[in-house]
């Protein structure tokens, strides 16, 4: 057995923070195992293991501050061979450098006399469509590191909107890190050609920007002899670090990172505001030139729940602070992350959003005698059909029946907008805390297809291993009980969606039938509802039809 010491890799140069250790002394962890997750000011980057073996020692910990060539742990691995395979690859790379620095000098006079030929380019990212006066720059993703499908978090700008140089233009998110790609111009914002959502590459188009071009660049465009005396450009946008043995990040562009918004924040901070569900306006900084740092977030959210922070203006006194050790013992657990998210949303959405919630009981006996006549086709196909299918497949035919519900108000409560797909969230409970993953064009798949789906999903939620994307997009939440227990609950909308079904447990009651009382499988169900959106004679029709489909499932077909 051997050992061998990892070390920070190059990082682009000065200190970075340490945001998570993702192992413990005693981990067998496999070569690209992530080891720790670091965060600068333009990106978050986690460190692989350049090797499989078991982890002896741990040198830094959470909220640690290193810098390249700091040990981050030890590890125990079979034999020397990794060693060797590393000297080996080492000394392979260097004979590369030397070799590729031999050619440069070979070259280097006749790049020169090219260079004194043409003007320079400017910077990769972006394509000039006009040389003089006011210019028109398509900017465009810069090198990211390599690989496709790098997805599109957050788009920080709209079509008409003002920026300055550096200011932040869309947030990408890879496997190994998050970043901000910043505008290399001041000027105007003429078109947009990515979204959230979309997924990029190298090379895709961002947006086109109309700016001055200055005297400096009218010289250089008009007089080609001189572009070796080229003024100052913009730098690339910078690409966050990928694994030790990959693609290394540059130095930042600038310092701090603005939005067309004015709001100082590095692309971890964002991505968690926004699965916070909160405006960054809202925090108080407490960083260098205002900007908005994890902490001041992560208090925000604490202050948020304990109702130290009045929401959108909604002056809610605090609670005291009390200290319950006076009283005797207690034990102090702290919240999971997970769990501080959804406190935030659901205290955010209880004061923001004026919820009304109607209760029903649901005769579905001939559901459950039909689900009894299929289990052992299920069994078949490897599917456990429960009621939620048929509960989704109803709710997907009462959206579409009813639209007011598969809506979302605007932010500025002026519009209304209708939405043509049918996405329906399902909450799951998780050691963790709760998590609302998001079944798409539910209206479109079969009871077979939404039973294994569903299934799925639960079960990845419950690993943690569900993606950004998995949660995102949904137009109706279905909270269930299942079998805990309770006769009914008011579920909290998730908003922006405008209403959300509650399921409480099956209970066997006495229905009269016209001349005597039967037993029947009820299901009481709730529906809570955003009053700006909805009134009472909506959410009545919505919810008798939605009991009608459940009644008599033969309706879902028609």
């Amino acid at each position: 057995m051997a050992k061998e010491t990892v070390k920070i890799p190059d990082v682009g140069g000065g200190d970075v923070d340490v945001i998570e250790v993702c192992v413990k002394v005693g981990d067998v962890v496999a070569k690209e195992d992530s080891l720790i997750v670091l965060e600068s000011d333009k990106a978050s980057m986690e460190i692989p293991s350049p090797l499989a073996g078991k982890v002896l020692s741990i040198s830094v910990k959470d909220g640690s501050t290193v810098h390249e060539g700091d040990v981050i742990l030890e590890l125990e691995v079979e034999g020397s061979a990794a060693t060797q395979d590393t000297d080996e690859q080492d000394a392979s790379e260097q004979t590369s450098v030397e070799s590729n620095s031999a050619k440069a000098d070979k070259n280097t006079d006749a790049e020169k006399e090219k260079v004194k030929e043409s003007p320079a380019p400017k910077a990769a990212s972006a394509e000039k469509t006009v040389s003089t006066g006011l210019q028109r720059e398509t900017v465009k993703v810069p090198d990211i590191g390599g690989g496709d499908g790098i997805e599109v978090i957050e788009v920080c700008v709209a079509e008409g909107d003002e920026v300055s140089e550096g200011d932040s233009l869309v947030v990408l998110e890879s496997d190994k890190a998050s970043m901000e790609i910043p505008s290399p111009y001041s000027g105007t914002i003429i078109s947009l050609a990515i979204k959230a959502g979309d997924s990029a590459k190298q090379g895709t188009a961002i947006a086109e920007i109309e700016y001055q071009a200055s005297a400096e660049e009218g010289a250089v465009e008009e007089e080609p002899a001189q572009a070796d005396a080229e003024p100052e450009k913009p730098a690339s946008p910078v690409a966050a670090s990928a694994p030790p043995s990959a693609a290394k990040p540059a130095a930042p562009v600038s310092p701090s990172v603005v939005s067309h918004a004015g709001v100082y924040a590095g692309p971890a901070v964002r991505k968690l505001a926004h699965e916070f569900g909160l405006e960054l306006e809202q925090v108080p900084p407490s960083g260098p030139r205002g900007r908005i740092l994890k902490e001041d977030l992560q208090q925000f959210v604490k202050d948020l729940a304990n109702g130290k922070t009045a929401a959108s203006g909604a002056g809610i006194p605090a609670i005291p602070d009390v200290d319950f050790s006076q009283f005797g013992e207690i034990d102090v657990q702290a919240l999971s992350k997970l769990h501080k998210l959804t406190a935030a949303n659901m205290h955010r959405s209880w004061v923001n959003l004026p919820h009304v919630t109607q209760f029903d009981d649901v005769d579905i006996s001939e559901l459950e005698d039909f689900r009894a006549s299929v289990k052992k086709e299920g069994e078949q196909r490897g599917v456990k059909l429960t009621p939620l299918p048929f509960l989704l497949k109803a709710a997907a035919l009462a959206l579409r029946t009813y639209p007011k519900f598969n809506a979302s108000l605007s932010a500025d409560g002026e519009s209304m907008i209708f939405k043509k797909y049918v996405n329906i969230g399902i909450a799951v409970d998780t050691p963790a805390g709760l998590v609302v993953p998001v079944i798409r064009d539910v209206d479109r798949k079969s009871l077979w297809e939404l039973a294994a789906e569903s299934a799925e999903l639960a079960q990845k939620a419950k690993d943690r291993k569900l993606k950004p994307a998995d949660m995102q997009g949904g137009c109706f939440t279905i909270s269930s009980l299942g079998s805990i227990g309770g006769t009914g609950f008011t579920p909290i909308i998730n908003a922006p969606e405008v209403a959300i079904l509650g399921v409480s447990k099956l209970a066997v009651k006495p229905q009269w039938n016209g001349s005597e009382f039967v037993p029947r499988k009820m299901l009481p169900v709730s529906l809570s509802y955003d009053h700006r959106a909805i009134n009472g004679v909506d959410a009545g029709q919505f919810f008798t039809y939605l009991g009608e489909l459940l009644v008599d499932i033969r309706r879902l077909l028609l």
